[in-house]
């Protein structure tokens, strides 16, 4: 596992990533990080967790309500 160095990055603080971590999290420059808890410690990635909880409601909602909803579609 790379070892990561806190930087100053204008008046804030970051953490350069090499080109190994960004391919490994499949990022590049420019694109955002999410720093979630997990246990024992914290969980970087590239993907956004409340957005994916909002997806898991969506599928429970059309899967239990399927056929309101295709009534719905005609």
């Amino acid at each position: 596992m790379p070892k990561l160095k806190i930087t100053t990055v204008g008046a804030s603080a970051g953490v350069i990533l090499n080109k190994e971590v960004m391919a490994r999290l499949r990022v590049k420059k420019g694109d955002s990080l999410f720093l979630t808890e997990a246990p024992g410690g914290y969980r970087l990635t590239p993907y956004n967790p409340e957005f994916e909880r909002q997806m898991k409601l969506a599928e429970e909602v059309m899967h239990e309500d399927r056929d309101i909803l295709r009534a719905l579609s005609k």
